[in-house]
């Protein structure tokens, strides 16, 4: 079994990589694909194959696939501009035959209306359309999500969000990545879609907590309206479109679209989830 994970230059993609090596898979059945190979010399160095990888190149994607018969797409990190790179990676398997194609979805996207969830909707949708032997993994959000929060936070002593009282159950990338190893890798998985999430449900006053503890600082979560919300991001130089995104995914998780948490990935990767604190520190370092 060759695996060709792309995005391995990504944060949560070099993870994956390493997962599947710690897991035991030869580095010479993994292939890990990057825009830029050079970002990824590191994993030539340990053995794995390296491949030039463009969502918007199909040409790319393809030759990538040679020998390949398992595939994790990650999702493109650019919102508003993903469906289509996507859509190539979708047609370029389905012409290689691959075996199992995994997807790197975002939480309730076929099921919640947020901001975040249109492109991962529509993506899904291609995949079974194509009729692909596919495994969704739809993460709920990454304790690294909030690095930047707590990082002003050391001077302002302020998380400010428009989330009002929700509740999210985050994990860590590598917890997330150990998942997509244990379903590459695995058997059993095909035709399944897993919401995946953090063992513990916090509200943004634990995660003001948490970073306080972590900074040695008192820290306090603000609650912003929605309007107050897209003015002080513009305020702080993003357009306004953007700033209307931005908000638009606190509004989704303000209507709780991160709240759930059912254990699937704690028992897909063997052991509870990493705590909140404890990632947010390692983070940190």
């Amino acid at each position: 079994m060759t695996i060709l994970v792309t995005g391995a230059s990504g944060q949560l993609g070099h993870l994956v990589v390493d997962a599947l090596l710690e897991r035991g898979t030869p580095a010479s059945d993994i292939v890990a694909g990057a825009r830029s190979v050079d970002k990824v010399a590191d994993l030539a160095d340990r053995g794995v194959r390296t491949a030039h990888v463009d969502y918007d190149a199909p040409a790319t994607v393809a030759a990538a696939l040679e020998g390949v018969d398992t595939v994790l797409l990650i999702s493109g990190s650019e919102p508003g501009a993903r469906f289509a790179g996507h859509q190539n990676v979708i047609d370029a398997a389905v012409a290689a035959g691959v075996a199992k194609f995994v997807y790197t979805s975002a939480p309730k996207a076929t099921t919640f209306d947020w901001a975040l969830g249109g492109e991962h909707k529509a993506t899904e949708e291609a995949i079974a359309a194509a009729g692909l032997p596919a495994v969704i993994l739809r993460n709920n959000w990454y304790v690294e999500n909030y690095v930047a929060d707590v990082q002003r936070a050391a001077d302002s002593g302020v998380i400010a969000a428009s989330v009002g009282e929700a509740v999210i159950a985050p994990a860590t990338r590598r917890d997330y990545a150990e998942a997509a190893a244990v379903v590459l890798t695995g058997d059993g998985h095909i035709g399944q879609v897993y919401e995946l999430a953090g063992d513990t449900v916090l509200g943004y006053d634990d995660i003001a907590a948490a970073a306080a503890e972590v900074l040695g600082r008192e820290v306090s979560y603000v609650r912003l309206t929605t309007d107050e919300h897209v003015a002080a991001l513009v305020g702080a130089g993003l357009p306004a479109e953007v700033a209307g995104f931005v908000a638009g995914i606190d509004t989704g998780i303000r209507d709780g679209v991160l709240a759930d948490t059912d254990g699937t990935l704690s028992r897909l990767i063997g052991r509870p989830t990493t705590p909140f604190v404890d990632g947010l520190r390692a983070a940190l370092a």
